[in-house]
């Protein structure tokens, strides 16, 4: 095998819209109200490998804007993006997937939601950057906090499941 092989790949194959959904539970009466509304934003990242150094990673965004105590909109929008990423040392692949990917792939997200916000007739919410890489290092300690704690209640947690 040449040396070639072994070069780390690492490319964009598509960027692509998964799913968006939008809601307004309250609308037209929803308009005519004179107070602005509060934004809730909620965030979270996925990678799933699809076939052999081919991996899907996702970005998922939910705003919820509320008036007093009732719903204005809310949208939830999911940006995939597939890539190439074959002979990555096994240290770097967890990062790239849940920090390089999400930056690549966010930006594309960002747009969307805004755009679906606008045309559902509100004044545009542009949502801020988002430091993929401070959050990956708190799923990082989210996850090391919860095996602590299972570990502590005597409880295993099988191997690729999540606690909430």
């Amino acid at each position: 095998m040449s040396d070639e092989n072994l070069q780390p790949v690492f490319q964009i194959q598509r960027v692509y819209l998964k799913d968006l959904s939008l809601e307004q539970p309250n609308s037209p009466a929803i308009f005519l109200e004179q107070e602005s509304p509060s934004i809730e934003v909620a965030v979270d990242v996925g990678a799933e490998q699809i076939a052999e150094g081919i991996v899907e990673s996702t970005v998922t965004i939910t705003v919820t804007a509320k008036v007093k105590d009732k719903v204005a909109f809310l949208v939830e929008g999911k940006q995939a993006g597939i890539f190439e990423a074959r002979n990555i040392p096994a240290d770097q692949l967890d990062p790239l997937l849940g920090i390089g990917c999400p930056n690549i792939v966010y930006p594309y997200l960002r747009a969307n939601i805004a755009d679906a916000i606008t045309r559902a007739g509100f004044p545009p919410i542009h949502l801020a950057e988002i430091n993929f890489e401070a959050f990956y290092a708190q799923r990082l300690q989210n996850l090391a906090e919860q095996q602590a704690a299972a570990q502590t209640n005597g409880a295993a947690t099988p191997e690729g499941t999540t606690t909430h």
